[in-house]
């Protein structure tokens, strides 16, 4: 009865924050795409020496090229799909339904990540509050929304759950990304001794949150996924629909970037959108094989 009434307790608050989140997120997402005005693209010398392009144009004319049209890819995602996948989850889950509370939980992920990203890594501009506030109503919610979890974790799946194919998913993604990060840092440039790609910013941001957070996380859910620990299998449908939104927030990246005119590899092109599909598969099983409440 405690623990019903602290889970009744817990969803009121996510939907208040969930709430806030979808409302500040399309602000925030709307200005990235529609504020313009500036002086357009100009250079910039970093304080390593290195001569940087600044995009000059709207929210983000303190942005390198790159990391604007990032940033504008992210946006569009955001518009796209995480608001309209963090409307349909909560619905789903005051309904009852545990395949939205999953999706609740991985897409509270994918806002968290987000914005935690723009209010660490992005050059100071209007909505830093904004940022600030999406980050923390993110971060709680999904702290409420993962407590609820991981009390019915025993009864969230059937024994049927293909475990292998899940973990090997894991296990490949997060060593994926470490090995591509460990790369990049690992061969600085050997005038300024800072990782290729850092322009004018002042630390490797997003490197620091996948090494740090996601690459041991989906190291660890693979493993117990691969011992069929019912842990694993939770912390594997946060990391997959997270993956999901964020696979398809890189590969809208790339398009941005490639638009604008900023180089992009053939096989980026190519592997970021079949690792979302790889994403899409996996959670796709994890739906049918979660158990609905009686």
């Amino acid at each position: 009865m405690n623990e019903g009434r602290s889970a009744m307790k817990n969803m009121r608050e996510v939907t208040l924050l969930s709430v806030l989140i979808i409302a500040f997120a399309a602000i925030a997402a709307g200005a990235g795409l529609l504020i313009g005005g500036g002086p357009g693209e100009h250079a910039f010398m970093s304080v390593r020496g290195e001569s940087v392009t600044l995009y000059g144009q709207g929210l983000y004319k303190n942005e390198s090229v790159s990391m604007a049209a990032q940033a504008k890819g992210q946006d569009m995602v955001t518009l796209a799909l995480g608001i309209p996948l963090l409307c349909i989850s909560l619905i789903m889950t005051r309904r009852g339904s545990r395949n939205g509370h999953l999706l609740l939980t991985g897409t509270l992920g994918y806002f968290l990540y987000t914005y935690a990203s723009y209010a660490f890594l992005s050059m100071y501009n209007p909505l830093f509050l904004v940022y600030t506030i999406l980050f923390s109503a993110s971060l709680f919610a999904f702290i409420f929304t993962l407590n609820v979890l991981q009390k019915e974790r025993d009864r969230l799946f059937k024994n049927t759950l293909p475990a292998r194919r899940i973990g090997i998913f894991l296990l490949f993604i997060g060593c994926s990304i470490g090995m591509l990060w460990l790369g990049k840092i690992l061969r600085p440039d050997p005038v300024s001794g800072a990782p290729l790609g850092l322009e004018h910013y002042s630390t490797l941001v997003i490197q620091a949150m996948d090494l740090g957070v996601v690459v041991p996380l989906s190291i660890a859910a693979g493993i117990l996924v691969l011992r069929r620990r019912t842990i694993g299998f939770l912390l594997a449908s946060v990391m997959i629909v997270k993956g999901i939104s964020l696979l398809t927030a890189i590969s809208a990246m790339l398009g941005m970037m490639l638009y604008e005119g900023v180089n992009v590899s053939l096989a980026e092109l190519v592997l970021f959108p079949c690792f979302t599909m790889w994403a899409l598969y996996n959670f796709v099983l994890l739906l049918k094989h979660t158990r609905q409440p009686a």
